[in-house]
């Protein structure tokens, strides 16, 4: 049983005890008192009294108080240590690990009187209702006022290093201590992120506290508390008819705020009668905020710069200069609070490559869509491999050209582009109406670099020479057609 009362006392211990003895015709009643506090729960009663004369002694009472609660007198103060043990003992088999006092409330005030009467059972009674045994614990403060009670400092140190964890990996808060104890440090790597600073932007102390017991939180719960300025989330169960719209209303949320309190629902969600929805809004006690450092290599896009050149046939199109990207080193400082970006500050770029403007011409001279009617060779010569009419069993439909000086397919006359891609047998093909009731076509392409409705020039380059669709070697397969029927290219071809 501790003894760490606040009492008033103005006796001696030898005259203390001269007064019991003076009054043996009391001890009876003293005994009976020492047995009704440790059965007090029966509600006995007793009242001592007495009636100063020329005889008697000066007698003491105790008026005993919790904090600044009047809670009586009794005759003896040993009656009110064996509540204090009781309610100890009580408050151990709940709290186990805690360091518990039932005393640091109790104050007792004696006073000398002659003539006195103390109901001491009702006074202890209420003694031991009034009574809250505190624990030794360590109080967390925010701008010196105490907000949340923790077992002891480790707990408190604790605390304060898992809500940090909140916002930082452990590996990158194992380096930041690491790292304040090097005087300088070495250059970031490309690509490397190290944290400058951790900040709680209020002013968080710790200081030694007495509590109830039942006040004293884990560091997970205090986590939680200084997070959200609540130890329990408010849920919310849907009732049928319920929306997200409905809910957010009837809470002043936003419906963007409800989504973002619940991670995984959706505007649209197909919400489920009785499942539980998360409406309270956090309000963070404390904000952290993470200063990083940052080294990337970052991308300079290259330019894109067109040439004009009235030589070339409007929808020619050549690249004179290919187009590279350049690279810069780029150096930040970010700053988050509570995990989000609130700041980005470059503070150094070195250029390690300049990049490379890509440079097109493209041809401006503008021809008529309009054929003349004289048909050039469509090849950079070459001969004629197979010529129209039956073959193998079949209707051949136009000429076969091979071995030619390059590759490069040519417009056989001016017109406009009527189709350009893949046609079954003909592989890759082109097909240019020159509005003068003769088509061309080209078949077994390997490349097309024309689109559909662009305006060919004779002789302008339309795409590769190939071996595409049902083809058995490297040609090109051309046929003329006049006013929709199929006339032999030899008489034509100049």
């Amino acid at each position: 049983m501790s003894s760490k009362w606040n009492i008033n006392e103005d006796f001696t211990k030898k005259q203390t005890t001269s007064l019991i003895n003076s009054k043996r015709n009391q001890l009876v009643r003293a005994a009976l008192i020492a047995v009704l506090f440790t059965v007090i729960g029966y509600g006995f009663t007793f009242l001592n009294h007495g009636t100063a004369n020329a005889n008697d002694s000066i007698e003491k009472v105790f008026h005993v108080y919790v904090k600044d609660t009047y809670i009586g007198a009794v005759s003896n103060k040993e009656a009110v240590a064996e509540v204090i043990e009781e309610k100890e003992k009580q408050a151990k088999a709940t709290y186990k690990n805690y360091n518990l006092d039932g005393n640091s409330n109790i104050t007792l005030i004696p006073e000398q009187v002659f003539t006195y009467e103390t109901d001491d059972l009702a006074t202890l009674e209420k003694l031991n209702e009034e009574l809250i045994v505190e624990a030794e614990s360590y109080a967390l403060q925010i701008d010196g006022q105490p907000v949340i009670y923790l077992k002891d400092k480790a707990a408190y140190n604790k605390t304060l290093r898992l809500f940090k964890l909140q916002y930082v990996s452990e590996s990158e808060l194992k380096q930041y201590e690491a790292n304040a104890s090097v005087e300088t440090l070495p250059a970031l790597k490309e690509d490397e992120t190290r944290i400058k600073e951790i900040n709680l932007t209020e002013s968080i102390s710790g200081e030694e506290a007495k509590v109830n017991p039942a006040e004293i939180v884990t560091p997970k719960k205090a986590v939680e508390f200084l997070k959200t300025g609540s130890l329990q989330k408010e849920k919310y169960e849907v009732q049928q008819g319920d929306v997200l719209g409905s809910i957010a209303s009837d809470h002043d949320l936003a419906t963007a705020e409800l989504i973002e309190l619940n991670p995984g629902l959706a505007e649209d969600a197909l919400l489920q009668i009785g499942q539980e929805i998360n409406v309270t809004v956090e309000k963070p006690l404390v904000n952290v905020e993470i200063v990083k450092e940052k080294k990337t290599i970052n991308k300079m896009p290259f330019e894109k710069i067109v040439k004009k050149d009235k030589k070339k046939y409007k929808g020619e199109k050549v690249v004179k200069q290919e187009g590279s990207n350049g690279k810069k080193e780029v150096s930040y400082v970010i700053s988050e609070v509570n995990g989000k970006v609130v700041e980005k500050e470059v503070t150094e770029e070195n250029v390690l490559s300049k990049p490379v403007d890509q440079v097109t011409i493209v041809g401006t001279k503008v021809v008529s869509s309009r054929g003349t009617g004289d048909f050039a060779w469509p090849t950079v010569g070459g001969y004629i491999s197979s010529q129209m009419g039956e073959r193998w069993g079949s209707y051949h439909r136009g000429i076969d050209i091979a071995r030619p000086s390059n590759y490069n397919i040519l417009a056989a006359d001016n017109g406009v582009v009527t189709f350009a891609g893949w046609d079954g047998t003909y592989g890759q093909k082109i097909t240019v109406n020159h509005n003068n009731g003769y088509q061309t076509v080209y078949g077994h392409l390997s490349e097309i670099k024309v689109n559909v409705g662009q305006v060919v020039p004779q002789g302008s380059v339309m795409g590769i020479m190939g071996s595409t669709g049902r083809s058995t070697g490297t040609h090109l397969h051309f046929e003329i057609l006049k006013n929709g029927s199929l006339v032999n290219p030899l008489s034509y071809l100049k």
